[in-house]
């Protein structure tokens, strides 16, 4: 089992939890007409995002997954290695449970940054966090 973080683009999720989680299961169903490991489909907001994130926690798979050599170079690559699911207005990210602290305050911190939702998926109370700081509740 994974520890499961997702960012979303703010202008297109419903503001209420009811409805949030509601569009949350839909956008999860992963029936959008792309591959989801390709960043280009997302909106400049996630992309700028992400294209920062994966220095530090590099993807398992796509065009910035490292390679053999990077791996062997780096004993503590593997473990900040994530499998991201790109959609248009999401980007989920599954981490290993080893790094769950580092992953959330990074992703919570560069989702500010780049004005986009945060979303504690495997959190017990499941934050829904606006980049203004705003709790979704």
């Amino acid at each position: 089992m994974s520890y499961d973080l997702m960012v979303f683009e703010r202008t297109k999720a419903p503001t209420t939890k009811k409805e949030f989680m509601a569009w949350y299961e839909k956008q999860t169903e992963w029936e959008e007409e792309h591959d989801y490991q390709t960043i280009s489909v997302s909106s400049p907001a996630l992309q700028n995002w992400f294209m920062e994130m994966k220095e530090k926690f590099p993807p398992m798979n796509g065009e910035y997954a490292p390679n053999d050599d990077a791996l062997d170079e780096d004993e503590n690559l593997e473990l900040h290695m994530v499998d991201y699911s790109i959609g248009y207005n999401v980007i989920y990210a599954a981490f290993s449970w080893s790094v769950a602290d580092e992953a959330y305050e990074l992703m919570r911190s560069l989702a500010q940054k780049h004005k986009v939702g945060f979303f504690d998926v495997s959190g017990d109370d499941g934050d829904i966090i606006l980049p203004d700081g705003i709790m979704i509740k």
